[in-house]
């Protein structure tokens, strides 16, 4: 006698940080300033296309050519479309200084977001003891912090031991493993059982979320929110027969959230899939020659085949 396949059901979530947190791309108009109302119904888009929920003032949300006002109006803005629901909203608040970072944590909490994401000081390699004292400043404004892991982009690695150790002082409570070494989820796993790992680049999304992850944080989903919600919730209830085909048909779309133009890449395929796209703040300009060529096939393939 043979059953039929039934998905394991996904996970709940649990906790604010837990899901698929979106780091949303910011639309501008054609003077470059934020256009608050196109990101506000962007927001309650990709909540109402399978999203948990958004993190505003990433990397992706261009929030490094964004001045304090723009900065800080995004984050309310957020809140706002999420439908007041600031457990949906995990601004980023990186800053060269830890007491900026602080400042932007404790905007975070005023504008009532449920916890904040937060990458090691990066204007310099800072050590250990830097790092933690760094971590333990932000932790102090009172929201749930996850780690970023960005070594590429910082020239600080977040190791394994030293995410236990901050786990351990109580500055973190999950990490944004963005790496690229998928080997890390076990040995944080075993190092530190109680951190919370997330899913930091599109590209490694089946490998991390069969090695435990409880959480994405997204950039692909601004184009294809559907398709890229189907994929982490059968992958993280270990349903390879749904997973698999939809990682192979959008694998040649994620891997550009992990190369140098990921921003501008996400922002066209917005824009071939519908969704206000638009420009980048200089010092990034439009994608040219190869590469847009490179994005625009492979968004238009994913399209084509029906992933929405």
């Amino acid at each position: 006698m043979t059953h039929a396949h039934t998905p394991a059901p996904t996970p709940p979530r649990t906790r604010p940080w837990h899901g698929i947190m979106v780091a949303t791309a910011l639309p501008l108009r054609e003077d470059l300033t934020v256009d608050y109302d196109a990101y506000a119904e962007h927001v309650a888009w990709l909540i109402e296309n399978g999203c948990d929920g958004v993190v505003p003032n990433g990397s992706l949300g261009e929030y490094q050519t964004l001045n304090h006002e723009e900065r800080a109006r995004v984050v309310r803005t957020a809140v706002e479309a999420a439908g007041g629901d600031g457990a949906r909203v995990m601004p980023g608040v990186a800053a060269y200084g830890s007491a900026e970072a602080r400042r932007w944590a404790d905007q975070a909490a005023e504008a009532g977001a449920g916890s904040v994401l937060l990458l090691p000081p990066n204007a310099f390699r800072a050590d250990e003891q830097t790092v933690r004292a760094h971590y333990a400043e932000v932790a102090r404004a009172g929201l749930p912090v996850v780690a970023y892991n960005n070594p590429i982009d910082t020239k600080v690695d977040l190791t394994p031991a030293l995410l236990s150790r901050l786990h351990a002082d109580g500055s973190i409570v999950a990490v944004k493993e963005f790496s690229g070494d998928v080997r890390r989820a076990y040995e944080i796993a075993e190092l530190a059982p109680g951190l919370d790992l997330l899913i930091g680049a599109d590209d490694v999304l089946l490998e991390l979320a069969l090695a435990g992850a409880v959480g994405w944080i997204a950039g692909y989903p601004n184009a294809l929110p559907r398709s890229c919600a189907e994929l982490y919730r059968a992958a993280v209830a270990g349903d390879l027969a749904t997973a698999l085909p939809l990682y192979k048909s959008l694998h040649s779309l994620l891997r550009w959230d992990s190369k140098t133009e990921f921003v501008q890449a996400i922002k066209l395929s917005m824009d071939l899939a519908g969704r206000p796209g638009g420009a980048t703040r200089p010092p990034r300009f439009p994608l040219t020659g190869e590469t847009e060529a490179a994005v625009r096939a492979a968004t238009e393939k994913a399209l084509a085949e029906g992933l929405n």
